[in-house]
């Protein structure tokens, strides 16, 4: 068996005039991510592996999931083809997953996530909101057989304030 977490990135800043890989996180999105935690920490099972996007805002989020579930530095990496809004290259990407690991997380963006939490789950989201989480079971041996899947779990930081 295969599970994917999926997380959008947290709800970044367009204050400033940087190009979209380098734009900041919100105050918000701290405290989303805090929320989200507290709901889905009781949840996680170590081990995981942990991919994020290089972007600035994905990865930022991705390293405050690592220190709440106390990931270690080998088990997370920045995979820079998940700087994507296709969920085709998305998919690509996690179809690359090595078979022995059971658990993976991709912190990535929109739209490619929402679109892949509703084409890979079997419960249909509007929208993956930023910082949201979803988990899907696959009763796969493989990353590459990775289809259609049960959604187990989806959690959104609106819903848990």
């Amino acid at each position: 068996m295969k599970r994917l977490v999926l997380v959008r990135h947290g709800k970044s800043s367009w204050d400033n005039d940087l190009p979209d890989h380098k734009r900041p996180l919100k105050k918000r999105a701290y405290n989303d991510a805090e929320v989200v935690l507290d709901a889905f920490e009781h949840f996680y099972e170590p081990p995981a592996l942990f991919w994020s996007s290089h972007a600035v805002r994905a990865h930022e989020t991705a390293k405050m999931f690592k220190k709440r579930l106390k990931v270690n530095d080998e088990d997370f990496r920045v995979v820079e083809d998940l700087y994507t809004f296709n969920q085709n290259e998305l998919l690509s990407v996690i179809r690359s997953c090595p078979d022995d690991v059971d658990k993976l997380f991709v912190f990535g963006h929109n739209p490619g996530m929402t679109i892949l939490v509703n084409s890979l789950g079997d419960k249909k989201l509007d929208n993956l909101p930023t910082t949201g989480l979803c988990v899907i079971d696959f009763e796969v041996d493989s990353w590459k057989e990775v289809r259609k899947g049960k959604t187990l779990l989806t959690l959104l930081p609106k819903n848990l304030r």
